[in-house]
């Protein structure tokens, strides 16, 4: 067993420059070719991921103004209508206005005519009567005198 231990001992007593260079290796490879290379790709990561975090606000930022938008849009359309619905009712009471003033003046024209109506026939009665008396008179005097036409 002693040889044995002996043996070991001198295996690995061989392999400590061997061990030294795979350390040393693994200290260069780590500090020129690793290193840089997970800055590299830590670098990458953040790039990515800040490229994402800003297109997911853009695309917040977006929709925000979207519907920003879209409120105004509504907004504007609901004042258009109130407008024209102000508009609609300004000239419907015009037209009610121009209707009743034509009524007004279509009853007072009826009224005019009713009184000038009556007054022609008052006037008519008056001449009928003044002239029934006459022609009653020249109806009797013929009849009298027998001189009737035919």
């Amino acid at each position: 067993m002693d040889q044995t231990l002996k043996s070991l001992g001198g295996i690995l007593l061989s392999s400590l420059p061997t061990l030294f260079l795979v350390f040393l290796l693994h200290l260069y490879l780590k500090f020129t070719f690793f290193t840089p290379l997970e800055k590299v790709l830590k670098q990458r990561r953040e790039a990515t991921e800040g490229a994402r975090e800003a297109a997911e606000s853009s695309m917040a930022l977006a929709t925000r103004k979207a519907a920003e938008y879209e409120a105004k849009l509504r907004q504007a359309r609901g004042d258009i209508y109130k407008e024209q619905e102000q508009l609609r009712r300004s000239l419907r009471d015009e037209q009610s206005a121009g209707v009743q003033k034509a009524r007004e003046e279509a009853a007072r024209m009826v009224a005019e005519a009713r009184a000038q109506l009556a007054a022609d026939v008052e006037a008519a009665r008056q001449t009928l009567d003044s002239q029934s008396d006459a022609f009653a008179e020249q109806i009797a005097v013929r009849v009298l005198r027998g001189s009737v036409p035919a």
